[in-house]
């Protein structure tokens, strides 16, 4: 009951579920289905089918209603289907009632996240958070789950067998969450005193949605091999260089990515390996320009920073994957004069909103890369210029 996770099945086949809720479109709602069926395969497993359903609010007992379920139902028995995840956080009964239902084990987006963040964790820092998480979404869910095991009716007799495990559940899971928070504070602190011998270089730290490209920069502007591939969440734990441009040191880091309805507990959670954000004195915001939906996924890190009170700092904003953008957007049969043009619009728009401090390019080819070094030596000597205006020279 307490570890309940995920387990990674290459042949494992899932069934996507959402609801269209007021103030919500279908294109938006397909949109979250994208990105969730992406998360699904990252955690290996393959989406055959899409089911949403229109509801001015979820069921109470079972997301969609009676007969969007039988229909989900009938699928998963004719296509051999072994799970279900739903792309909104169910509640502990909810999940009993489904699953009693459909038959398949059954998750939700948050949980599907929490099993990838599992698998990729390496430092001890990092699984401890994980774990912590995991905890915390565990415990408010422990009724529900234990349902099943309950009495029905009410009065003399019916303190079950449910309803002691479940207080010894919570117990147990209580327990452990104390002890996790304080092997995670002996860690911060051991993270903190390595941060506090850094001495006096400039911090740099590469923020972004999920899978824009951090790493792959990472390795062009430090010339070193940090973990990088086509999937959510590919870096876990903060990696931290230092980096040296014409005789002028800083330090660069690479943190995880931040995605759309991101668990609140596993953001607490993440908070001190977020610590290189919120200590940074210049921030570099990847963005995935060829997304259909990067404007949004700028809105979401923004907020993000908001929540980690990191969103008050010098930030350079840097337009990734510049040739997926044009070989999405322009035909083989587009006039050269109007590629200039439409790219043009697209910069002049962006530098008016960033009030020019931002680059476009493309780390998989190189492209712009020099331009993108430039412009972040020419950040980091004027921060230094300003931390240290007595001793400037020091640093060139």
């Amino acid at each position: 009951m307490i570890e309940k996770k995920l387990q990674e099945r290459e042949d494992e086949k899932t069934v996507l579920v959402g609801v269209i809720q007021k103030n919500q479109t279908d294109v938006e709602v397909q949109e979250y289905l994208d990105e969730l069926a992406f998360l699904a395969e990252t955690a290996g497993a393959i989406t055959v089918k899409r089911f949403t359903q229109k509801l001015p609010h979820p069921d109470r007992k079972t997301f969609v209603g009676k007969g969007k379920l039988e229909e989900i139902k009938n699928y998963i028995a004719a296509k051999g289907v072994n799970l279900v995840i739903f792309d909104d956080e169910l509640t502990g009964s909810q999940i009993t009632n489904i699953e009693k239902e459909l038959g398949v084990k059954t998750i939700d987006r948050s949980d599907l996240i929490l099993d990838i963040f599992a698998s990729r964790a390496r430092t001890a820092q990092a699984k401890v958070q994980v774990e912590l998480a995991q905890y915390q979404y565990l415990l408010p869910r422990l009724k529900g789950m234990w349902q099943h095991l309950e009495r029905q009716g009410g009065g003399i007799g019916t303190r079950g067998p449910g309803e002691s495990e479940i207080e010894t559940d919570r117990r147990i899971v209580k327990d452990k969450l104390s002890l996790l928070r304080k092997r995670l504070q002996e860690i911060d602190k051991q993270a903190f005193t390595q941060r506090k011998d850094r001495g006096e270089f400039i911090r740099v730290s590469l923020v972004g949605y999920t899978n824009v490209g951090k790493s792959t920069l990472m390795n062009l502007l430090s010339k070193s091999e940090v973990f990088a591939e086509n999937k959510l969440f590919a870096t876990l734990d903060t990696t931290t260089r230092k980096v040296v441009f014409e005789n002028t040191p800083f330090l660069l880091s690479d943190t995880v990515g931040f995605i759309r309805k991101l668990p609140h507990h596993l953001v607490e959670s993440f908070k001190s390996t977020l610590d290189e954000v919120r200590e940074a004195d210049i921030l570099l915001h990847v963005v995935d320009v060829s997304h259909p939906q990067h404007e949004e996924h700028i809105g979401v890190v923004n907020k993000t920073l908001q929540e980690l009170k990191a969103f008050d700092k010098p930030v350079l904003t840097i337009f990734n994957k510049m040739d997926l953008y044009e070989e999405r957007n322009f035909d083989s049969w587009l006039e050269p004069e109007v590629r200039e043009d439409i790219l043009r619009e697209l910069r002049e728009k962006w530098e008016h909103i960033t009030e020019g401090n931002c680059v476009f390019v493309s780390a998989t080819e190189r492209r712009n890369i020099d331009v993108l070094r430039d412009v972040i030596l020419q950040k980091v000597r004027t921060m230094y210029q300003i931390r240290y205006p007595y001793k400037t020279e020091h640093f060139y």
